[in-house]
């Protein structure tokens, strides 16, 4: 277990609220507007990039330098800068680019506070949607919206015959990996809108969430929250979530493992 200092959450959460507040506004007082879209695969796939993804990076950069300028940054646009603390932020600027290009409100900025390389706060802050989830230690997670907090709290009363699963493959998951995991299939009934059907998982609306290739930035800020709101979260090789990677998501450890052992043909 990493000896994270407990008092310290109030200063690094209380930084994330304001700096989603500041998030959003910026969105719409200056990112509102047309924007370009490249692509990153040039031609060996789509993987969309905006001037919007690079402009809420530097955005996001600057407030932490200004706030904790010892600390090590790693970025989905603009890499890692390193230092000797043990504090690493971790930075997905938009979390469903591909959302974003189409006018689809489901994007988000995402945000954590890694010690020691163990994600400790997270956030998930939706401009459009106007809400931001963000814990607030590691047992205490918020949704705020409106200017009103609630709770964050899985579904505790999942079981196996009454889930609420959401996934996608978004085509990394050839065909006939599919075919080896008729049962996930049959189970897959809501549609998977990126970090908020997690989000949606730590409020109690869905159960399972089951994704393929997260990078670090997409599921380290998810991490803390899912924690604090009662969910758990590993690889579908059960290993640590931080790992990155194909994640499961669950509302409690038993449907997890019955997952994992459904997702066992692909989980290599």
């Amino acid at each position: 277990m990493i000896n994270f200092d407990r008092k310290k959450y109030p200063i690094y959460a209380s930084f994330l609220n304001q700096l989603a507040k500041d998030l959003t506004q910026f969105y719409h007082s200056k990112l509102n507007r047309t924007f370009k879209v490249s692509n990153k695969l040039k031609g060996k796939g789509y993987d969309p990039v905006t001037t919007s993804d690079r402009a809420f990076e530097k955005f996001i950069r600057a407030k932490i330098k200004k706030k904790f300028p010892s600390h090590q940054v790693i970025g989905e646009e603009y890499g890692s800068t390193s230092s000797k603390s043990d504090y690493t932020w971790v930075i997905d600027p938009i979390d469903g680019t591909r959302s974003y290009v189409i006018g689809n409100p489901t994007w988000s900025n995402l945000i954590s506070l890694n010690f020691k390389g163990t994600p400790i706060l997270g956030l998930a802050n939706f401009p459009v949607l106007k809400k931001y989830y963000l814990n607030y230690s590691d047992k205490l997670a918020y949704v705020v919206a409106e200017g009103k907090k609630k709770k964050l709290s899985v579904n505790k009363k999942a079981t196996f015959k009454n889930i609420k699963v959401s996934a996608a493959f978004h085509g990394w998951l050839s065909l006939n990996k599919q075919k080896k995991i008729p049962k996930i299939l049959k189970l897959m009934q809501f549609p998977c809108s990126d970090a908020l059907s997690y989000s949606h998982l730590a409020e109690g609306r869905v159960d399972i969430v089951i994704q393929c290739s997260n990078k670090i930035w997409d599921i380290h800020p998810l991490i803390p929250i899912i924690k604090a709101a009662g969910g758990i979260i590993s690889t579908w090789d059960n290993r640590d979530a931080a790992n990155a990677g194909n994640i499961l998501v669950s509302s409690n450890k038993k449907i997890h493992n019955n997952f994992l052992k459904l997702l066992k043909p692909v989980s290599k």
